[in-house]
């Protein structure tokens, strides 16, 4: 500053200010040459792949091996200590005409609808509830989950006592109200009924979790507006909460119905020493169970194999239904 003002006295012109510094110029690395600079590319590429290996590992040795090898014996007459014998497609042929084979396809499907509908539907309730700012949410939330952590045996045990056709609590109540016993493990329908509860008492606080993690992703800014139109909690629930919150309604619909799929625990505990069979008159038997009868108690290690693989398909299919609603709704959303 002093010297500019001299400069302006003395008449002569002030100095030009200093250029700015000159901003760094980042250089890359040398390359590296030799056994080195390979090791270092080698070890670039090849380091992700060996923090994955073991779930390939793992995966290879007991999910897809078993695979490949059960879809083999299906395709064999096998039995426990004996030679493989070539049948070809023959067990699957014979699942196709046995009565065994539809009698436990029918049950599961029917076991995994009057399973799944009420369990589902009382899991979005719970999880609406839940929702809210209530009093003790966490001992809630917390109590829900409850029957998820308990013991499939252990649960089963219980269930099967209250169902008791001799002394069971629910007969007696039945009786109180002025209803005759009921032959809850004799009789087809209340068999599976039986069964139904004891699955939905078991999933439906896991299922609710799962709607209320989805719930609480919902912007509070549509609830806001849908309040502004007047429109009351049933109405925010049925025009805001479920559309918003439908992928996560269809991902457990099918995953409620793989289960159903594979259901095995419970059917198997409450028959007690009919359990395999699914009763005297395979009133309650599933495919796990028909394919556990044929495996272990008939020793048909191909048919157990051919019906394990004819459960797999229906999971395929189950699962591609699901992709093909889920291209249809993003589809309309586009729309």
């Amino acid at each position: 500053m002093a010297t500019s003002v001299r400069a302006a006295a003395d008449g002569t012109p002030p100095p030009a200010p200093p250029p700015p510094p000159a901003s760094r110029k980042t250089t890359p690395p040398p390359a590296r040459t030799g056994w080195r600079g390979k090791l270092y590319r080698w070890d670039l590429k090849a380091t992700p792949y060996v923090f994955v290996a073991p779930f390939f590992l793992c995966f290879a040795a007991f999910g897809l091996f078993p695979l490949i090898y059960t879809g083999w014996l299906s395709l064999h007459r096998v039995e426990l200590g004996g030679e493989p014998e070539w049948r070809g497609f023959d067990n699957y042929t014979a699942l196709w005409d046995s009565d065994f084979f539809w009698n436990a396809l029918a049950n599961t499907f029917t076991i995994g609808v009057i399973s799944t509908v009420p369990q589902l539907l009382m899991a979005l309730g719970l999880a609406h509830l839940l929702n809210y700012k209530l009093r003790g949410r966490g001992f809630l939330r917390v109590a829900v989950l409850a029957p998820y952590a308990t013991s499939i045996a252990a649960a089963t045990l219980v269930f099967a006592q209250l169902f008791n056709s001799d002394y069971g609590l629910i007969n007696t109540v039945l009786g109180w109200v002025g209803f005759e016993p009921v032959s809850w493990e004799s009789s087809k329908w209340p068999a599976q009924i039986a069964i139904s509860v004891i699955v939905t008492w078991r999933w439906t606080g896991y299922n609710a979790l799962i709607y209320l993690a989805a719930m609480q992703a919902v912007p509070q800014d549509l609830y806001e507006a849908a309040s502004l139109d007047g429109a009351s909690r049933w109405r925010q629930f049925v025009s805001v909460t479920i559309p918003s919150i439908r992928p996560t309604i269809l991902f457990t619909i099918v995953v409620s119905t793989i289960g159903a799929t594979q259901l095995f625990g419970e059917p198997m505990l409450f028959g007690g020493s009919l359990g395999i069979s699914g009763g005297s008159g395979n009133q309650f038997q599933t495919l796990s169970l028909l394919m556990y009868e044929k495996g272990w108690v008939t020793g048909a290690l191909g048919q157990a194999s051919a019906i394990a693989w004819v459960m797999l398909l229906l999971l395929l299919l189950i699962g591609g239904l699901r992709l093909l609603v889920a291209r249809v709704n993003r589809r309309k959303l586009g729309a």
